[in-house]
């Protein structure tokens, strides 16, 4: 329990998010509010359910 940041899974998907929210940032996503929203809290929701789902302690 805890060591979610050491999963390969979770790693990938935080540098994932972080990757959303620059391009997310310019061009014809920073227009968008919605789309630009959207694409940023479905990116962020990815390691923080893997976050969540390692505080339950199961194997899944």
């Amino acid at each position: 329990m805890g060591k979610f940041q050491e999963l390969k899974v979770w790693q990938k998907a935080k540098d994932l998010a972080v990757y959303l929210y620059k391009l997310t940032m310019k061009g014809a996503f920073f227009k968008d509010y919605g789309l630009r929203d959207q694409i940023r809290r479905a990116a962020v929701s990815i390691p923080s359910n893997i976050s969540e789902g390692d505080e339950l302690d199961t194997n899944k």
